[in-house]
């Protein structure tokens, strides 16, 4: 189940699948769906960059995964081994309305360090480099 997971993230993060989160409609109006944005970040470990993110109001999913890379589909292990050229990365789902792109930069911004090529704190090869990732205007 894990590795089913993991593979639909991967496939999320490199634009292979699309996924459309919906909210619920208050009582007495018709169910809308709530708009939804998202945002990929590539800052080091994804186990690390996910607390930061899922803790703010407005964030409704952090989902991890690989962006780049040259293998389709990469395992944990070969991610890892720093030999694919992925990132490891998160992808946020929010609500623009309660919170912005440049409030999650922010997050983002104070949970690395962008003065270090391909290494994050104590984790070191391409596969930690930072990057960020938009994905509407």
């Amino acid at each position: 189940m894990k590795k089913l997971i993991m593979l639909l993230v991967a496939m999320l993060l490199m634009g292979g699948m699309h996924m459309a989160l919906a909210g619920e409609g208050g009582k007495g109006s018709a169910a809308l769906p709530k708009k939804q944005e998202k945002a990929t970040f590539a800052g080091g470990c994804f186990w690390c960059m996910e607390p930061p993110f899922e803790k703010l109001e407005g964030v409704d999913a952090v989902i991890s995964g690989y962006t780049g890379g040259r293998t389709e589909n990469p395992k944990y292990e070969e991610v890892s081994s720093g030999r694919t050229g992925h990132a490891e990365a998160i992808e946020v789902h929010y609500d623009p309305s309660r919170i912005t792109y440049a409030e999650l930069l922010d997050v983002f911004w104070r949970n690395i360090d962008p003065t270090t090529r391909d290494r994050q704190f104590v984790d070191t090869g391409s596969q930690y480099r930072t990057a960020v990732f938009y994905h509407s205007e």
